[in-house]
């Protein structure tokens, strides 16, 4: 086993999970009380598949925009550097069946978006890096997998 590391996932067995899945990555207890709720929104089955970026990229536009629509105590949602899912920091807010209702409504917006928003050089670094119907597809793949976004690990 390799010596533990400061960044929770790298703790983590990637050989032995399960994608598509949602799992509370840890709780962060601020010098006031707020406490922060860090999830980890596997959308692919790590070292075996990945987002394109296009369609990564137009997912995080709309999760991003439409998550607050749902809940307001997120803090952030951004995509992992290895491209197979995001992670979401909310504030004092711990219910883990909410949470997954939430993801829920946010991808089922992102099956009704007709555009991508902020998909403009003045609101996007990037803004030719995107695909309505890449997120879309993404989108569509992981809700269809609602039922065992609670299993974590291949059994």
């Amino acid at each position: 086993m390799p010596k533990k590391m400061n960044v929770e996932s790298f703790n983590l067995d990637h050989t032995k999970v399960k994608a598509p899945y949602v799992r509370l990555v840890g709780v962060t207890e601020g010098s006031h009380g707020d406490k922060v709720y860090k999830y980890d929104i596997r959308f692919k089955q790590p070292n075996k598949e990945h987002m394109d970026m296009p369609g990564l990229h137009s997912l995080e536009h709309l999760m991003a925009e439409n998550i607050r629509n749902h809940m307001d105590c997120v803090l952030d949602i951004g995509p992992m550097g290895c491209q197979t899912g995001f992670y979401l920091s909310l504030i004092n807010h711990d219910n883990y069946e909410e949470v997954l209702d939430v993801i829920e409504k946010t991808l089922q917006d992102v099956l009704m978006a007709d555009e991508v928003p902020a998909c403009n050089e003045v609101q996007c670094g990037w803004a030719a890096s995107h695909s309505l119907e890449g997120a879309k597809e993404i989108a569509e793949e992981m809700l269809k997998s609602r039922d065992e976004w609670h299993e974590v690990f291949a059994s």
